[in-house]
């Protein structure tokens, strides 16, 4: 068994062409972009890209395929270079049960599973080329699709004030919308963490998946897992989402959850921080409304109990976005040292002083162990490194 690290939410910002996919998404990230910068700069094992559903994406993968750069593997994935790509795709479900729009992820083993998806969302969707597109039936028939024909499914960002299944205050459980039986994992989003999902006693059964959300190459592995297995593949990932025969998630990496734009509840206009309790519109600038934060709707809908055993969260941060490393140093890391994986957990400290300064160097030293110092974020706004 190998350990590898494993980001299953990145966005493809434009199709081969140049055709909108994310259209928030940066119009350098493309489908190539995403394996080239993976399997070089980031130093990830495997990917999710979650707009494969995108028919000018598909013929992206293909042509890689048929000019022999990528090859399709018996287990599921597709190899590419040093990293594996997992084909996914995010769907927004707004249906009766679901009081407000839910983000959720399918993935396929093969190219041919998600060409003949696409062709199934076609009569249920406006626009399949575009990422993130509302789906017209129930969350619940979504599920029975994947199931059915050998998928994954995941719930994405669950505690996000938008779009997902917590988020709405209308929702107090994941059986409202979802078949609880039909769910292969679930994924924390960037303003929370182990400790903070495990007041929710619903989740106990769930694997936890930390996923970047990147809608650029620069914040692909902002979060991330170590997935133990045999070899990279999709019926791999299936094992170790399951805790099967030794296959398991080691460690979730992510953002502290206090950096999370959505962390605290403040005011959308000024981000002037909300006492405990008050529903009023903003008393400091008088137009803002009140955006939710995460730890506060945790709060809500705790009701913790004896708790499974998990593996550890990890807080961290990308490594570009450390106090002393900017892009001309950030190259100099990766010539001398191959890919981010590397710097941030393999690289001896000595060896890391022929570049960095040492007070950059005790900032990487104190993110392995989990200890910088955050300020919180809310509102639609990211906290820093103090």
């Amino acid at each position: 068994m190998k350990d590898y690290f494993t980001d299953l939410h990145i966005h493809i910002g434009r199709d081969w062409n140049g055709g909108p996919v994310k259209i928030t998404g940066s119009k350098k990230l493309t489908l190539t972009s995403v394996v080239e910068e993976a399997s070089h700069s980031k130093g990830l094992d495997i990917v999710g890209v979650i707009d494969a559903q995108s028919p000018a994406v598909q013929d992206e993968i293909q042509s890689h395929l048929m000019n022999g750069q990528a090859v399709e593997l018996q287990d599921g994935g597709i190899q590419y270079k040093h990293t594996v790509l997992i084909l996914g795709a995010e769907i927004e479900v707004y249906d009766a049960s679901c009081s407000g729009p839910v983000h959720l992820l399918c993935y396929f083993p093969y190219l041919r599973d998600m060409v003949r998806f696409s062709s199934w969302l076609s009569n249920k969707m406006k626009n399949i080329s575009l990422s993130s597109q509302r789906f017209y039936g129930t969350a619940r028939e979504l599920q029975s699709y994947v199931r059915e024909h050998g998928g994954l499914f995941i719930p994405a960002h669950i505690f996000t004030p938008f779009k997902s299944l917590y988020g709405r205050g209308v929702r107090t459980s994941l059986i409202e919308v979802l078949d609880s039986t039909a769910i292969d994992a679930v994924e924390l989003g960037l303003s929370a963490d182990t400790e903070m999902a495990s007041h929710i006693y619903e989740l106990q059964p769930y694997t936890y998946v930390t996923n970047s959300d990147a809608h650029s190459t620069a914040n692909m592995a902002r979060e991330y897992q170590t997935i133990q297995m045999e070899t990279p593949s999709f019926e791999e990932l299936r094992l170790a989402l399951h805790n099967l025969r030794g296959r398991k998630v080691k460690a979730n990496y992510g953002m502290n959850p206090r950096m999370g734009k959505y962390f605290q509840t403040v005011c959308a206009a000024c981000l002037q921080q909300q006492s405990a309790g008050q529903e009023s519109r903003c008393p400091s600038c008088g137009k803002g409304k009140w955006v939710k934060g995460v730890s506060d709707r945790i709060r809500e809908l705790s009701d913790k109990r004896q708790e499974r055993e998990r593996p550890p969260y990890i807080p961290q941060v990308p490594l570009h976005t450390l106090p002393g490393i900017g892009p001309k140093t950030y190259q100099k890391l990766i010539e001398a040292f191959q890919n981010e994986m590397n710097i941030i957990h393999h690289t001896a400290e000595q060896d890391l002083g022929g570049i960095l300064p040492e007070s950059t160097i005790q900032k990487i030293m104190d993110m392995r162990q989990g200890r910088l110092s955050i300020t919180k974020g809310g509102g639609g706004k990211y906290g820093r490194i103090r």
